[in-house]
């Protein structure tokens, strides 16, 4: 079965200058008929579903063209550690987010600058302590 841009990017919800795009950064290879028009089989339907599965899991366009180009597993294999390591400092970062968050929630003060913890975590901050030390702090 072949799809046409519109068509395909109909099926992924996507417009297709994100389609043409992809081709562009050399994730995509269409197939032309005659008139030049692009023409999308199965195998580009499957692409286009990795490649959004792979933006959900925090990859760039550029580091998705690494994955589908290594040569090998072990090459496939460093990519995919190098996004689970970028992955793994996002979550870390978003837990000290909920943390900060969770304790403005908590605190009773009218105004939160008031907050004798706050004012703690943020001359931490400005002396330059991490934010995970100055969350700690108490």
């Amino acid at each position: 079965m072949e799809l046409t841009i519109g068509a395909l990017a109909e099926r992924f919800g996507l417009a297709p200058h994100v389609l043409r795009h992809w081709e562009d950064e050399g994730l995509l290879t269409p197939s032309r008929t005659v008139g030049g028009r692009r023409v999308y089989g199965a195998g580009d339907e499957t692409r286009v579903a990795e490649i959004l599965m792979g933006k959900d899991a925090g990859f760039s366009l550029e580091d998705l063209r690494e994955l589908f180009a290594a040569p090998d597993r072990e090459r496939r294999r460093a990519v995919l550690r190098e996004q689970l390591a970028q992955v793994r400092q996002r979550i870390a970062r978003l837990t000290l987010s909920q943390t900060l968050l969770e304790h403005g929630l908590r605190c009773e003060h009218e105004n939160y600058q008031e907050c004798p913890r706050f004012r703690d975590m943020v001359l931490s901050r400005r002396d330059g302590v991490d934010l995970a030390v100055a969350l700690d702090h108490h």
